[in-house]
């Protein structure tokens, strides 16, 4: 809290008022052993003047990188109108809205949010978004188990692409409500699933394809959610919401598209900033709706004929409940939807289809640039949209210690994921011919200094 305004007098006229002492005896119920006179490693208070002077110096120590590393989070352009907007005070201040008595600016925020996120998806509902995109999964899967009640087993089944991090999320939030999650074969030259181990005896609940993948890879989402549906079981599609500018949406996958559809949004104008905060989003179709988590924001109109906003398809127990609501989630992450609403409102269709397109186009030249040094391959053939993993010959990590020696982060350790030395890397449109010459140039540099520190 930037300011507290209450004075010694009014912290004793209200002690006085409840019949306590101090304020330490609104704390009697804390045993005295657990309590600690200081923190430690927190230094003195220092005045307003001194504490802006050290934040800014800290945030300096950050710089200013060239970032290659993607595998979730993705360096966009986010234009400058995007924050400036969000920030205003009657955005930047608004929150979840838990009665239907909430603002109409926030509630129709929400729906623009949900109307465009469902254009994307090619899905009929959206909610008003998710903590993350690992704990969207984690919601999909119980929504699953929920909507798909004739399969018993408590299965998922995750493809090999299935980010390895959401994974551990969804085991952690879903795994203690009688949820397993299996892993399908792979074919190691493609890093996609392979079709000629498929199982037909596991009965799963759900069936969990990411596309583009953790590795970058683009599976044949067709056939895989044609063979979950086969066997009962509901698809549930992970999307790079950038990526759907270009490829198929999961409403259109196989006969009868995916079921649900999750992700992470950072990619639509939200910045890094050091891990956060993102927001998760989540669509489905109609027939499912009512076992969405989270809140949706509908379309009506007052006995006058003027449209209007309101909460729909949920009851009180979403939000006072725990035992019987469909979900647990308490917010919406309200700021960052409204900055990714901004954004692709600004952008539009077109916009961010150009934003697909470049970070396709920089990523080919960059992988292209970075094969041609020797002991560098990639690690899978076949299409991709804006990541690639590529097969080295050494260890990855001290690499990219050394390039981050010289301002450049350049990618994400793939070798305890994939069994081998791998680096994923990305470039999105951020990327300049420069930028990318300059990382392909330092990569070779680093890669004939450790050739010849172990030489």
């Amino acid at each position: 809290m930037p300011f507290i305004p209450h004075t010694e007098k009014d912290t004793r006229e209200m002690l006085e008022a409840i019949g306590a002492k101090s304020i330490d005896d609104l704390f009697d119920e804390i045993p005295e052993e657990l309590k600690i006179d200081s923190l430690q490693h927190v230094p003195d208070a220092v005045t307003e003047m001194e504490i802006s002077r050290l934040m800014r110096q800290r945030a300096r120590m950050d710089g200013s990188p060239m970032c290659f590393i993607g595998a979730g989070a993705y360096e966009h352009h986010i234009p400058t109108a995007v924050w400036d907007i969000a920030t205003r005070g009657e955005f930047y201040s608004a929150y979840t809205p838990y009665q239907a008595e909430a603002s109409q600016g926030t509630l129709q925020t929400i729906y623009e949010y949900q109307t465009m996120i469902t254009e994307l998806t090619g899905l009929d509902v959206s909610n008003a978004s998710l903590y993350d995109g690992a704990s969207a999964l984690a919601e999909a899967s119980l929504m699953a188990v929920r909507t798909n009640r004739r399969v018993k087993s408590g299965r998922i089944l995750l493809a090999p692409g299935v980010n390895p991090v959401y994974e551990q999320v969804a085991v952690a939030i879903a795994g203690a409500q009688g949820l397993s999650f299996e892993r399908l074969p792979a074919d190691a030259g493609t890093g996609n699933i392979d079709f000629n181990a498929l199982p037909d005896d596991r009965e799963p609940v759900a069936v969990v394809l990411q596309q583009p993948s953790f590795a970058g890879t683009l599976d044949d989402v067709d056939r895989l959610a044609d063979w979950a549906h086969a066997q009962g079981a509901l698809v549930i599609g992970i999307v790079n919401p950038t990526s759907l500018a270009l490829l198929k949406p999961p409403g259109q996958w196989g006969e009868g598209g995916a079921d649900i559809a999750c992700g992470e949004g950072q990619p639509l104008g939200v910045p890094m900033s050091s891990g956060g905060p993102y927001f998760g989003f989540m669509t489905c179709k109609q027939g499912h709706v009512r076992q969405m988590p989270g809140r949706i924001v509908g379309r009506t109109t007052d006995l006058d004929g003027n449209p209007g906003f309101a909460l729909t398809l949920q009851a009180r127990e979403q939000h006072i409940r725990r035992s019987k609501a469909t979900s647990n989630i308490c917010t919406n992450q309200g700021l960052m939807v409204t900055a990714a609403t901004i954004h692709m409102s600004l952008l539009g269709f077109d916009g961010l289809a150009s934003v697909a397109k470049a970070s396709h186009a920089n990523t080919t030249t960059l992988v292209d640039g970075l094969c041609d040094i020797d002991g560098v391959e990639r690690l899978y053939g076949g299409p991709y949209f804006h990541e690639v993993a590529l097969k080295l010959d050494r260890p990855v990590a001290p690499l990219l210690d050394a390039l981050a020696e010289r301002d450049i982060l350049g990618g994400f350790d793939l070798s305890q994921f994939a069994g081998t030395h791998a680096l994923l890397v990305c470039a999105t449109e951020t990327k300049t011919a420069a930028d990318l010459a300059a990382f392909v140039a330092a990569f070779s540099d680093v890669m004939a200094s450790d050739q010849r520190k172990h030489a």
